[in-house]
């Protein structure tokens, strides 16, 4: 197995790199969950969160935005926070890959499955829902997407939904030189 790739400040601190898988955790006002299934994913049906991996160039928040535009549609979301990240393999050339997940309210607009996910089924699942069905093995759910992570995000919601601050600046402008 390879190292992680370096990177080396102007001022020659020296960082490990690596890749980064963005989940987007969409809640809606009645507290339900957004997610996507798509049959093409070891041949069954497993339900999961937006996701998708940071491209080059871009903030965390831009990244899972765009994601949230190409895997459902032009629905307005209103980013309220980073709720987990961890760092997984995920194979043998990305031995290290950092997920961050992000809890998103749904604010309107319909949804449509694109890009990668055309052709998927989505559907909004209340939490109590979706544990029984996964206890009761009618519904999976995908190796990124955990019961655990989905109780946190409706907690989150219910204290960050009320009490958002329009005036948060969740992502600082990048300033280069």
């Amino acid at each position: 197995m390879e190292k992680q790739p370096i990177v080396v400040s102007q001022g020659g601190r020296r960082f490990a790199t690596s890749a980064i898988a963005l989940q987007g955790i969409i809640v809606n006002e009645v507290e339900q969950l957004l997610l996507l299934s798509s049959p093409r994913r070891n041949g069954e049906s497993e339900w999961q969160t937006v996701s998708g991996g940071l491209e080059a160039g871009e903030t965390i928040l831009d990244g899972v935005l765009r994601e949230v535009r190409e895997e459902v549609g032009e629905i307005a979301v209103r980013p309220l926070a980073v709720i987990h990240s961890h760092t997984f393999h995920y194979d043998e050339h990305v031995p290290f890959m950092v997920g961050i997940y992000y809890l998103l309210r749904y604010e309107g607009g319909e949804v449509v499955p694109g890009d990668d996910m055309a052709g998927s089924e989505f559907r909004w699942w209340g939490l109590d829902e979706l544990e029984t069905a996964v206890t009761q093995q009618t519904a999976t759910l995908h190796l990124s997407t955990h019961l655990w992570m989905l109780r946190r995000a409706v907690q989150l919601h219910r204290l960050f939904a009320d009490g958002w601050e329009e005036t948060a600046v969740l992502q600082p402008p990048l300033f280069f030189s």
